[in-house]
């Protein structure tokens, strides 16, 4: 069975408690419950990963164009946190493995926020983008992926 990997940046594992009025109260472990269920209900395996550390991110990308070269992987969502404002390694790491698609996620809706955050470096390099739809995203983001996918 093909796999999604849905991978989230700095802070996404203080989900629940960091600022709930912008992100809300449910957990990383949630959202990755929920992650799931939806790839079991798309008929997809679903692999989650976080970290604090942009170099993690990285060597999962990499990983992750190799898998999808190799016919395991459908393709990738991420929500880089932070990093999507400040990372033109991860945009590289996304363009340098080829034709991996990636879904760019946010629980926020990150234009209506701080003009620092209105610039990512990562969307240029997605196949897509959903903002602002709280943690709902996710799913959104992985059926947008499938679809996309399937012509």
């Amino acid at each position: 069975m093909k796999k999604i990997l849905v991978l989230n940046g700095p802070n996404l594992n203080l989900l629940g408690t960091r600022e709930p009025a912008q992100y809300g109260h449910t957990t990383l472990a949630d959202v990755e419950a929920m992650c799931k269920e939806t790839g079991e209900r798309l008929g997809y395996e679903v692999e989650c990963f976080q970290s604090n550390w942009e170099g993690a991110l990285l060597d999962k990308i990499h990983e992750a164009g190799q898998a999808f070269r190799d016919g395991t992987l459908l393709g990738v969502v991420i929500n880089p946190g932070a990093l999507t404002h400040t990372s033109i390694a991860l945009h590289d790491a996304i363009k340098g493995v080829g034709d991996l698609p990636v879904i760019e996620i946010h629980i926020s809706n990150v234009h209506a926020r701080e003009s620092f955050r209105h610039h990512s470096y990562v969307s240029p390099a997605a196949a897509g983008i959903v903002v602002g739809f709280g943690v709902l995203g996710y799913t959104l983001a992985m059926e947008g992926l499938v679809r996309k996918l399937q012509g």
